[in-house]
């Protein structure tokens, strides 16, 4: 399926001049990528965003850069619903497996092998559910495993005034 419309993700802010990038990502690992790759994870409204970066607020809430994407991505799998989790073969379980303790036990997570089944058959991404405490059916998530600024995979960050720092530089502090 193509999904097109707005997604947010709340970035820390020493790291958000790579809003793009998805290399925290690739260097911590994720719910749908292993270490090393990189992912670009957003949510499909802005409270979702803020639940993602909270884990439904049972964290406090840290400094973050909230930043807002225009998207406009073939190749999405829709997993939101049980219909399109049947129609990719994708039990539930799978998607909300303890992913961080099979990362830490060196084992395959189970939504990583869903994400590499997917992958393998062509597409650039999935709609999911939030996986956060007290999420609803509501709240969804679009990871991203291919994307670029042009179609048929165009994500781009919503920037019209240049705010986000060009580089880690932005941050260095004086001492007064």
């Amino acid at each position: 399926m193509r999904f097109t419309g707005r997604c947010y993700r709340g970035h820390d802010p020493a790291w958000s001049f790579t809003p793009l990038s998805g290399e925290g990502a690739a260097i911590t690992g994720g719910r749908f990528n292993r270490k090393g790759q990189p992912t670009l994870y957003l949510a499909l409204d802005i409270m979702t965003a803020v639940g993602e970066c909270t884990q439904g607020f049972s964290h406090r809430l840290q400094p973050l850069t909230m930043c807002e994407y225009d998207v406009g991505c073939e190749g999405i799998a829709d997993l939101s619903n049980e219909a399109g989790r049947q129609e990719h073969d994708v039990p539930l379980d799978d998607l909300a497996c303890g992913w961080l303790t099979c990362l830490r036990a060196n084992r395959d997570a189970p939504s990583w092998l869903v994400a590499d089944r997917l992958r393998a058959e062509g597409h650039s991404g999935i709609i999911v559910p939030s996986f956060v405490p007290g999420a609803t059916e509501a709240n969804r998530n679009l990871v991203l495993w291919d994307w670029g600024p042009d179609l048929p995979r165009r994500v781009v960050v919503y920037d019209p005034s240049g705010r986000l720092p060009k580089n880690q530089l932005s941050w260095q502090t004086t001492e007064t």
